[in-house]
């Protein structure tokens, strides 16, 4: 059992890839973090790897309770192929008062059901990884894109052209294209928040946050 770190405390119920690596991106970040899987044989091969990691039914309330599920700040149902005990764990947490549970699902129908009964945050990775790569396939410009609503998305994309020697505000890209710059990479320099008088670079990569529609509009300039 390794020692508790400090900050928020989460609990990541599901060991598989998804479950696995939230929970030790979590771990490495410093934050306290239970892993809790129903197979024992992943349970020892993570034994080392987080502050606890523990074999419990997770759709099992005594279960839960008995692990003190409701000192955890986050609750991260990661639970993939058995979508019926993704769904029960959801709800017994909703049920019990857990703070804040986050769910995976793997299909439309699935996120829907776990909104319906209380998810605060319902996550898809294949869905959205497929998402970024065939955005990626498509668009020549694009390096990164990640779709935040169905109107609106965060990109990471080369300079236009047309915008070298340009400073933001001259740019205008908020009221062309209703999306803002929000970095500006500049070989291994980030600029955060970059202030309206700064010059665009040949070679600057920035990312934008907006209008998906301006985000393409963006994308065919040259």
């Amino acid at each position: 059992m390794k020692v508790k770190k400090s900050g928020k405390q989460f609990a990541v119920i599901g060991l598989g890839r998804f479950g696995s690596s939230m929970a030790v991106s979590l771990y490495k970040m410093g934050y306290d973090v239970l892993a809790i899987d129903n197979d024992l044989k992943k349970v020892q091969d993570f034994s080392n790897d987080f502050t606890h990691v523990v074999q419990a039914n997770s759709t099992d309330e005594n279960a839960l309770r008995e692990l003190g599920i409701l000192n955890f700040d986050v609750v991260i149902v990661a639970i993939g192929e058995d979508i019926e005990s993704n769904i029960m764990t959801t709800l017994q947490l909703k049920e019990i008062g857990v703070k804040y549970i986050v769910a995976m699902a793997r299909t439309p129908l699935q996120m829907k059901v776990l909104e319906k009964i209380g998810a605060d945050r319902v996550v898809a990775p294949e869905h959205d990884m497929a998402q970024r790569v065939a955005y990626n396939l498509v668009s020549t410009n694009v390096m990164d894109y990640i779709e935040l609503s169905d109107e609106f998305s965060i990109a990471e994309t080369t300079l236009p052209k047309a915008f070298i020697g340009k400073t933001l505000i001259e740019a205008n890209l908020r009221a062309k294209y209703n999306i803002n710059v929000v970095a500006i990479k500049r070989g291994r320099h980030l600029i955060v928040s970059p202030m309206p008088s700064e010059k665009f670079h040949e070679n600057d990569v920035i990312v934008v946050v907006g209008d998906n529609n301006g985000i393409n509009g963006l994308e065919s300039l040259e």
